[in-house]
């Protein structure tokens, strides 16, 4: 295992990561990584320790792979489901995370369809003066640290297996494609890819990426302030032309745009996110048709990157909308299978790092 400290006890935002925070959760869940190709997939590093899955939202990969990782720490498992809970009967959520706090949990992972409530619950726990760690699942539609950690984690390991780390991203492009306005995976993955020297590139129609998307990326940038590497964020929109070598700072990082095919040219790595109709208050699209058409990535599409391009998508997938159906399961180019299995090392090591000074 990495001999860095780690000092953080919760783990609710990547927006002030630092880069020794990123390569210690890369480096830690490469060690992982090769604990799961063993035999005995097990190791006693948090036995003892218990675990409660608070989620308030309905999830399949990230719950069942934090209490996989959990139970290959040797930790002991609470799951939480909130259609069965005594929140049914008025119990709040903050009365709910401290009747686990009474049960002698370690950590909590808190996953709400509200922004913010992770945060709540860890500043509840630090207002106890309990040793109690939160680490956020996926809040509303504001971050998902974990997928974002193990999006980086999937695309360094594919480039170096053996040492995995941020700085094998610096230069590359990267495409976030899709439904951003309300993805909480964007949020965390922009502040990570950014924080990496990479040139991140938003793509999607106006009404999901909006120009107040970007005002809200630039006032979280000045809230954090200076970036990991010293740069301050700078943030270009291209509405319907690739911006030319000339046209921008070369500090700059984050680009928007309203058409697909700047976004796409020339990238290393396209992330085509999920429509997510259930968190849509309006009709922001003429139909699922049009935008896959407009939007789809598909292999006709995927010409305009670099040869050996690759795809990622965070699930679960609207075949034939955001991405084709024979793409996503081509391994040539499809990493989704990959993130699913880089989710279980990357929450081992999570769970890791902020259990592991607890006993």
């Amino acid at each position: 295992m990495p001999t860095t400290t780690w000092n953080r006890h919760h783990i609710l935002s990547l927006a002030d990561f630092t880069t020794t925070e990123y390569d210690t959760v890369l480096q830690t869940a490469a060690s992982f990584q090769e604990v799961l190709s063993r035999r005995t997939k097990k190791v006693p590093t948090l036995q003892g320790q218990v675990v409660a899955n608070l989620f308030f939202e309905s999830s399949t990969r990230t719950r069942s792979s934090f209490e996989l990782a959990a139970k290959r720490l040797s930790a002991d498992t609470l799951n939480f489901a909130a259609a069965t809970s005594s929140m049914t009967k008025g119990e709040t959520i903050l009365d709910t995370a401290k009747t686990y706090l009474a049960m002698g949990t370690d950590i909590m992972v808190v996953r709400h369809r509200e922004a913010g409530v992770p945060n709540a619950i860890a500043a509840e726990m630090d207002r106890l003066g309990v040793k109690v760690s939160v680490l956020n699942a996926g809040d509303g539609q504001h971050e998902h640290p974990s997928q974002a950690l193990l999006d980086l984690f999937t695309i360094c390991t594919l480039i170096d297996p053996d040492h995995p780390r941020l700085e094998l991203l610096k230069g590359k492009k990267i495409a976030i494609v899709g439904d951003i306005l309300h993805s909480r995976v964007a949020r965390s993955n922009i502040w990570s890819l950014i924080a990496s020297g990479a040139e991140v590139h938003l793509a999607a129609p106006p009404t999901l990426l909006p120009k107040l998307f970007a005002e809200y990326i630039l006032e979280e940038a000045g809230d954090r302030g200076q970036g990991a590497e010293g740069d301050k964020l700078l943030l270009a929109s291209s509405i319907s032309h690739p911006p030319s070598p000339s046209s921008h700072s070369p500090n700059q990082k984050l680009f928007l745009h309203w058409q697909l095919e700047p976004a796409l040219q020339n990238a290393d790595f396209v992330m085509t996110l999920r429509l997510q109709k259930e968190r849509m208050t309006a009709h922001l699209l003429p139909s699922l048709r049009e935008y896959h058409q407009l939007f789809g990535i598909t292999r006709a599409k995927l010409q305009l990157c670099k040869p050996n391009v690759k795809v990622l998508h965070p699930g679960p997938v609207n075949r034939g909308v955001e991405i084709s159906s024979d793409l996503m399961d081509d391994p040539e180019f499809s990493l989704i299978q990959s993130q699913v299995t880089s989710g279980v090392a990357v929450r081992m090591a999570l769970l890791y790092l902020i259990g592991s000074g607890k006993v």
